[in-house]
Formats: structure tokens, sequence, C-alpha cells
């Protein structure tokens, strides 16, 4: 994609329209000239003056290029002119999910679903798309999976992914431990041996927001601990219905909860061969919207 139209589409990268941002750079909102009409469009720019990023840059390429899911993100193109490298993706209307965990307009249904969705991207990248390395995310958390206008949730930001050929011989990789607080696998941190249980256990910390209503930030905020922590606590004490978010519990089929309570603690398992896979997850997840289905229709 030519970086002429990239700065068209988001005049010259104006202020504001950017989006959001981190240590790679920002990401600006745009609208790309797509025929007769205009397709909005998001563009993640490089931020090359300190020379950092650009391995993340490729890395999240590739894995865009390589492995195309109905919940990954969208790759649309990327420029790679001038000094300047961008990745261009498909916009997310609604933003990303973090803003939504306290919303009770975010319903028990909605909250299923979109857990199921983020499971399904999962099993795909650690499947290896079929054929391929399989692919460790290392940054779950709520502000990377992004919503679309009917709630379809998208996992995205892959610039500290690993591609990474794991075999039932070798299961994890050495690696330096880099993630984001509050979300990263304690056993990854403490070792420096990442395995795909990594991501199970970050994806276990959204699963837990997602029933809260809040983020592992806000429990740290007022807790004094990450929510892990927070929810070990309070599952210690037998006080499991605490920690559910009191705007949606009327709506929930008490085997539904149950169910979604047990899958998120098992992720969350201090032993990484006792936590369950995206496969299991997954099914586990459909098995809780199926009580929640079921109970809604009963009630009708």
């Amino acid at each position: 994609m030519l970086l002429e139209d990239i700065k068209r589409a988001t005049q010259n990268f104006n202020n504001y329209n950017c989006i959001g941002g981190g240590g790679f750079g920002r990401v600006y909102k745009g609208d790309l000239q797509d025929g007769d009409g205009f397709k909005t469009i998001v563009a993640k720019r490089l931020d090359t003056r300190f020379g950092q990023g650009e391995q993340q840059f490729l890395s999240e390429l590739q894995i865009l290029m390589d492995y195309k899911h109905q919940n990954v993100i969208g790759l649309l193109g990327y420029c790679d002119e001038i000094d300047e490298k961008v990745i261009i993706y498909e916009y997310a209307s609604r933003g990303s999910l973090d803003k939504y965990l306290n919303v009770a307009s975010l319903t028990w249904v909605k909250r299923l679903n979109i857990c199921i969705d983020v499971a399904s991207a999962l099993d795909f990248l650690h499947g290896g798309g079929g054929k391929q390395a399989k692919v460790i995310h290392r940054d779950i958390k709520s502000a990377n999976i992004l919503l679309n206008h009917d709630w379809k949730a998208k996992l995205a930001d892959f610039g500290l992914s690993l591609i990474s050929p794991l075999t039932h011989e070798t299961d994890y990789v050495i690696d330096h431990a880099c993630g984001t607080p509050g979300y990263l696998d304690p056993v990854y941190r403490k070792s420096g041996f990442l395995t795909i249980e990594s991501d199970i256990y970050s994806f276990g910390v959204v699963l837990f927001e997602m029933l809260c209503g809040r983020s592992t930030f806000i429990i740290h905020k007022h807790e004094g601990h990450y929510l892990p922590d927070f929810i070990k606590n309070r599952f210690d004490e037998g006080k499991h219905d605490e920690v559910v978010f009191k705007q949606i519990r009327e709506q929930m089929e008490p085997k539904s909860l149950t169910t979604f309570q047990k899958i998120a603690y098992r992720c969350l398992h201090p032993q990484r061969e006792e936590r369950l896979t995206t496969k299991e997850v997954s099914m586990e997840l459909e098995k809780a919207l199926a009580f929640q289905v079921s109970y809604h229709t009963y009630m009708k």
C-alpha cells in the first residue's frame, strides 16, 4: 500500500485521528479511498526514531499474513517505504473490550459469545492454523480484544507474539518474559519458560474480568493485588458469588455461571499441566452458553 494513500486517509497522521499507541508508535483511524467510496481503516505506524520495534513489526506482519481467521483482526495491507513502516488493519467499530467490562448492556450472553470468539482464535493459533507453526500471543488482555458493531470479537496486537514450531518433544521456548503485569503467567515470569499454557493463564484473567465487570488494573488499585490473587482469595473463602458483576448477576442461569467459573479458575492453575487446552476451554464455554440459552427459552 502506498504511503501517499495512507497519509491521505489519516490526514498525514493527524493527532486528531490517533486512537491509541504504545512502545511501537501510534495507531490512527482513517478513511481510505475504496472504489467510489471510502473504507474505514486503522493504521499502526512504527516510531522508528529510537531504532526499536522493527522485529515486532515484522513478526506481526508475518502472523497476520499467514494466520487468517474470523476472530483474528484482518490485515488490509502494509507500507515499508521512505523509512516509514505501517500496518493497515480492518476497523473494529466498537473498539477494545476493556471499555465494556463494567457496562451492564454487555449482557451475560454477549460476554459468553465474546469469550467463545477469543477461545476460537486462540485454538486456531495454538494449533498452528492446521499445518503451520504454533503461535503464542504473549499479550492476551481485554485491551487487545477488539469488537465489531455486532459484538464479534477479534484478537489483535501481535507485536510480542512468537511463531514457534513446538512439538511433543519440545513444548516450551526459553525466553525473556514479556507481557502485561496482571495478565502475565507467573510460571513464565519466574522461569522464562514460555509455553502455550502461558496464553491460557492470561485468557483466564480475561474470563474473570468479564465475570467481575472489572479489569485486573482496577482490582489492583482497590484491592492491592491483581485479579488472579483476588479471585484465589475469594474462592478459598468460598465467596464465589462476591466476584460476579452485580448488574448481570440476575441474568445468569446457575449452571452457566458454575461452568464458567470452573473453566476460568482452571485456566489460572499454578501448575501448567493442570490448565485446560483452548479446545477444552471452547467446549466448556459452549456448554455455559447452552445452559444460558436453554434457561432463557424456558423462562419465556
